[in-house]
């Protein structure tokens, strides 16, 4: 059993105040393979106090040198990312291969993006050419708490942290309960990378007990939060009284529009994606929507690609999905897959119950509805779990009908060869980001969304940007 019961606060690895254990769990094995401590007030103001302690120092620091930290930080991170990949793997589910290449490395990346993105950040610059004597500073919001879910650790971490580095805030990380050893050691990486003390905290908790005091503390500037829309609303009531910043990455029920010129990779493609990290990612495509003429031939091709979707342990090398995350989100996936077949969804491939020779884990079967109507339960719910749902429209119209007809607006994706026809969708689209035709977003590219989906934006100089204010200054005297 791994014993992992400190905290990281004012630049030392410091024994609980009033901590209580929590067993982690491999969702792969429903059996414990290590104990972490759960904060208590006392640990949360003890790691807000440093942060406030630190902030004069770090926010009117030279943004050189918080560069500087940001590249140590990423030669450290790359050296430990094996062991980072290793716990996600662990801790969360994510197969060996998929915590290496996308879950570890979607931490290097973003690094790298802030390191590029901070070079040419404007800190300081004049307001116009003709407004000489008027200057607007971008400085640090404050003391930032981030809090972070499980489905993709490190990708969440390093948004935030890499943010609110650059733009001088102090923080207090506090990862999910579900997933903390691989933050513990992203810790030892900012510790290693020279970080000045009270720059970086990370206090272990749940969202009852260290978010919520987080959220609600009167030293603490901002929250940034990644997770689902339910928790999201309660941080903002709790932070209301403060009337401190409020960041938002929440779920989302996004929409995948397969129109009849779509290329021929298109089903496959929004399949696979759809079960990627076992459907636990909240941009997912998880709403395929059909154009009528070929409507038939795209349902039986996506049943035919998730039938070959391969599920197994997160230990296994491989080009597998894993388990999904806790018992609770696979009786929720289960209940929903079951709230489809008694609404009347026809059920194409997949169903309840774990996949045939995996009785133990939280394991799900790959499963795609088709005859969905907007009305029902899967297609208005986030799912969180490998299980997509088909719904068939008639014309290009009534496909953003139904596309916007959801409280989500994080990312939507379109299908289709035809230019004017993809620049159309892609305005009236109501959703933060529009993927098409299988192009990633490049580098620097702003991740958020709108509506239910949350609000502010992470990555690149727009993620930079969320953790700083704006001041305006006039009188500016030339140097």
């Amino acid at each position: 059993m791994i014993e992992r019961r400190q905290f990281y606060i004012d630049g030392a690895w410091t024994d609980p105040v009033a901590g209580t254990d929590h067993k982690v769990i491999d969702p792969s094995t429903e059996e414990p393979f290590a104990v972490i401590s759960l904060g208590g007030a006392a640990d949360t103001d003890a790691a807000v106090a440093a942060a406030k302690r630190a902030l004069p120092g770090w926010m009117h620091a030279d943004p050189a040198e918080r560069i500087a930290c940001l590249e140590r930080l990423l030669e450290v991170y790359k050296r430990r990312a094996d062991d980072i990949a290793e716990a996600m793997s662990q801790e969360m589910g994510a197969p060996r291969d998929l915590a290496r290449s996308s879950q570890s490395g979607a931490g290097a990346f973003h690094l790298q993006e802030f390191l590029d993105a901070a070079r040419d950040f404007p800190f300081e610059a004049p307001l116009r050419d003709d407004a000489p004597g008027d200057r607007i500073i971008r400085e640090a919001v404050g003391v930032a708490a981030l809090i972070t879910p499980w489905n993709w650790p490190m990708n969440q971490v390093t948004l935030k942290v890499g943010a609110a580095a650059v733009a001088g805030c102090t923080m207090i990380l506090k990862p999910s309960e579900e997933s903390p050893l691989s933050a513990m050691i992203f810790a030892e990486c900012m510790d290693e990378a020279g970080f000045p003390k009270g720059v970086f905290n990370l206090v272990n908790g749940d969202g009852p007990g260290v978010g919520t005091q987080l959220s609600g503390h009167p030293d603490v500037d901002m929250v940034s939060f990644t997770g689902s829309s339910r928790a999201g609303r309660l941080i903002s009531k709790n932070a209301a009284d403060t009337l401190k910043r409020v960041h938002l990455e929440l779920g989302g029920k996004g929409a995948n529009l397969i129109f009849a010129d779509a290329d021929e990779k298109a089903v496959k493609r929004g399949v696979l994606h759809m079960m990627q990290n076992t459907g636990q990612s909240c941009n997912a495509p998880s709403r395929m929507l059909v154009e009528s003429s070929v409507y038939d031939r795209v349902v039986d091709e996506a049943a035919r690609v998730a039938e070959q979707v391969k599920v197994g342990p997160a230990s296994e090398d491989g080009r597998h999905i894993g388990p999904l995350v806790n018992e609770t989100q696979w009786q929720k996936v289960q209940d929903l897959i079951q709230k489809g077949i008694d609404e009347g969804a026809r059920l194409v491939a997949g169903g309840p119950g774990r996949p045939e020779g995996l009785n133990r884990g939280f394991f799900a079967r790959p499963t795609v509805f088709a005859d969905v109507t907007n009305d029902m339960t899967i297609a208005r719910e986030e799912i969180f779990g490998p299980v997509l749902t088909i719904m068939r429209f008639e014309d290009e119209a009534q496909a953003v009908e139904i596309a916007n007809d959801t409280v989500y607006g994080l990312t939507n994706y379109v299908q289709t060869q035809d230019g004017a026809r993809r620049n159309r969708l892609a305005r009236q689209l109501r959703s933060g980001m529009v993927e098409m035709n299988g192009q990633d977003r490049s580098a620097g590219s702003p991740f958020g969304g709108m509506k239910q989906s949350g609000n502010g934006r992470e990555g690149g100089h727009f993620g930079i940007e969320d953790f700083t204010e704006i001041k305006a200054v006039s009188g500016w005297a030339a140097e």
